[in-house]
């Protein structure tokens, strides 16, 4: 019998991650399943076949889709060529709805199973999309709890496996060892810039995100920062910016949660990263900015009252949103310096950080989510095109 096949698609850095601990664990139960499809490095490594790279495809906003439409075209073709030539047994999707859900449709029409691995965020926007996902796809695994009864209620088979988040983001260094590996200075209070995982999103928001580096210094002296850059970013998109300050910047790669780990704030952009330092404990300011015509069309289909994905899973605003025009060093560093000089404010938000992480379930997620996808695999029922 020859080994099952998996068509895996990831168009973003964290699908790339969590698909990419998805895979190994797949691995640890059948090391024969061969999977292939679209995502970065972090897939290409954990042994998938990457026949379309996605780093140069993800965008941040709705209106600069349109800035990358031909290469967007292009992965399209060439998942929907590996559909006919590999005839994989299931489809695994990683988030990216608006491109997914368009290649689910010509998956759904070959009869061949989809399993939907993060969900797009239906609770936030866009709520008839799973209209879409109820006709086209298998299964649904979902990351967060209160993501089940909306799918339940729509007729969609859906499983909550808790967050992969929970095995990943752990630190490798004791603080001693990090402010050593760093350069940093373990008598200094530490803040960590995080400008995002896309190159359009560091060029908006690293401007902004230094100059208030500079005007915290002025309030508070015996400042310093650290910048774990996400993968993918290169260090010369900083380095103009960088190249004459006069405060203390350590720009690490590779070190993420070590650079999280030390920092006494984090001022971050929206995502992932929101979820990864309410995990670590971390007070933070959560910032957001998009092209104007993106931020117009968001605000009039966006159905939730927070951005921050910690706000979110919190149910109620326990980092500061800056949106837009607020994403100023003014606002910015105003908002930091109520945080750094009110230890009892500060307290309270590591205690509701706690909260969210005791609400993204227990470790195990990826290896509860390969369990349901080899069983998928094994029972090898084909989808029902009506």
């Amino acid at each position: 019998m020859s080994p099952k096949k998996i068509l895996m698609v990831a168009g973003e850095v964290s699908g790339d991650i969590h698909g990419a601990h998805l895979v190994e664990a797949i691995h640890r139960i059948d090391p024969k399943i061969q999977l292939l499809g679209m995502g970065g490095e972090g897939l290409e490594r954990a042994g998938m076949k990457v026949l379309f790279h996605s780093q140069d495809l993800a965008v941040v906003g709705i209106t600069e889709v349109f800035l990358k439409l031909r290469i967007i075209l292009r992965a399209f073709r060439i998942l929907k060529q590996s559909l006919e030539q590999e005839k994989p047994d299931l489809v695994i999707l990683i988030d990216f709805p608006d491109f997914n859900l368009r290649l689910a449709k010509s998956v759904y029409r070959k009869g061949i199973p989809i399993l939907y691995y993060i969900s797009p965020q239906i609770w936030a926007w866009r709520p008839k999309r799973v209209q879409l996902i109820a006709q086209w796809v298998k299964k649904m695994i979902v990351f967060f709890p209160f993501e089940v009864p909306l799918y339940e209620a729509a007729g969609v088979e859906v499983e909550w496996v808790g967050h992969p988040l929970l095995d990943i983001v752990k630190p490798t260094l004791s603080k001693e060892e990090a402010f050593q590996r760093f350069g940093l200075d373990p008598q200094r209070r530490t803040i960590g810039l995080l400008p995002g995982s896309r190159i359009q999103e560091v060029e908006r928001l690293f401007p902004s995100l230094l100059a208030s580096a500079h005007l915290l210094c002025r309030e508070v002296p015996d400042l310093q920062f650290i910048i774990p850059l996400a993968p993918g970013i290169p260090r010369t998109t900083l380095s103009s910016l960088l190249s004459n300050i006069s405060i203390p910047v350590k720009v690490v790669e590779g070190w993420t949660y070590d650079a999280m780990n030390l920092s006494e704030l984090l001022i971050t952009a929206s995502g992932t990263a929101t979820l990864e330092g309410a995990i670590l404990g971390k007070p933070m300011i959560i910032i957001y900015k998009v092209s104007l015509p993106s931020y117009w069309v968001g605000k009039a289909m966006v159905r939730v009252d927070h951005i921050g994905l910690a706000n979110l899973v919190a149910g109620e605003r326990i980092a500061p949103e800056l949106i837009q025009k607020d994403v100023n060093p003014q606002r910015i560093s105003e908002e930091a310096l109520r945080i750094l000089k009110d230890s009892g404010f500060q307290q309270k938000m590591v205690e509701s950080m706690q909260k969210v992480r005791q609400r993204l379930g227990h470790p195990g997620a990826a290896q509860r989510a390969a369990r349901i996808v080899v069983s998928m695999l094994q029972t090898g029922e084909s989808q029902e095109v009506s």
